[in-house]
């Protein structure tokens, strides 16, 4: 049955690679596409990603959140750029990546919708080595990836009528390069850590490794659904940041957190740490077992 949801989906492939079989040969040129496409696949699986399908010298790729994704295009970057077994004549063979965030139909072996061609839109934009996402990937991560973004250009992906900010992900140019040993073992290095959400008797446990986003609106396409007239469609994520999880919002009239620290705060269209246990509200501010109120209790230590 089909079932939708929304993800990062990635698509990555081998710049060049008709030239490959030109200059190498059919089995030759085949040798190195295939080393490529399961170094994108270890990147992928390592990550946190599923690989939908690979199609000769590209593959497609999902991810729950737009961090895994980065780690994962960063991965395949750094790996296959750094391959003995794929220079040729002094120069290293090349993928082009392109990232987009939003909702798709998954199906066994496939997935559908726009998202994936405004995806596939992002990766024929990109060049040799470059890593491209829309603005809605960009919204999504951390500081520390956004930090190494730059707008590009706007663009309008085929059969859409609206525009889609464009970014490229600066990984290997200049200063930033000397940032990404931190960013690219992220998910290596750090502790497991997790969160434990409480609404109306459901209970959900995230953790950095294995389930690492929730989203929370009033559609019905989110992981936790809270009616109500103050709560945006897509009112909120809570996803794990490099050492906590935190809360990102995304809605019109913000959210409100309330620890039982003392902390208090009030987010809107950014993102803020969650630390120890206390209630989040969405559109107002919280009371303990309301409709509008999620519970929350971060927990550090092996799932």
């Amino acid at each position: 049955m089909d079932n939708e949801k929304e993800l990062a989906i990635l698509f990555a492939d081998v710049v060049g690679s008709t030239r490959l079989f030109d200059q190498l040969g059919d089995v030759a040129a085949r040798d190195k596409i295939t080393i490529c496409v399961e170094l994108m696949r270890e990147a992928t699986e390592q990550h946190g990603g599923t690989v939908v399908k690979t199609m000769g010298d590209e593959i497609l790729a999902t991810f729950p959140g737009c961090n895994p994704a980065m780690e994962a295009a960063l991965k395949m970057q750094s790996a296959i750029g750094g391959h003995a077994e794929l220079s040729i004549d002094g120069q290293q063979i090349a993928i082009r990546i392109g990232c987009h965030f939003g909702p798709v139909v998954q199906e066994t072996r496939d997935v559908f919708g726009a998202a994936v061609h405004t995806a596939n839109r992002m990766t024929s934009q990109a060049k040799a080595g470059q890593i491209l996402v829309t603005d809605a990937v960009h919204a999504r991560l951390s500081g520390e990836w956004r930090a190494i973004a730059r707008q590009v250009e706007v663009a309008v992906p085929r059969g859409q009528q609206g525009e889609v900010g464009v970014y490229e992900m600066l990984w290997q140019h200049g200063e930033t390069t000397s940032m990404l040993p931190a960013i690219a073992t992220i998910s290596e290095e750090r502790q497991p850590f997790r969160i434990r959400l409480r609404y109306l008797g459901q209970e959900i446990v995230l953790d950095n490794r294995e389930r690492p986003a929730v989203t929370v609106g009033r559609g019905q396409e989110n992981d936790l659904v809270i009616k109500g007239n103050l709560v945006s469609r897509l009112h909120a994520r809570i996803e794990a940041g490099k050492n906590r999880f935190q809360l990102v919002d995304e809605s019109t009239n913000g959210s409100f957190l309330q620890g039982r620290d003392g902390q208090e705060a009030f987010v809107r269209r950014d993102s803020v740490p969650l630390k120890g246990t206390g209630l989040i509200g969405f559109g107002r501010v919280p009371e303990a077992e309301s409709w509008h109120t999620i519970e929350f209790a971060c927990e550090d230590g092996e799932p």
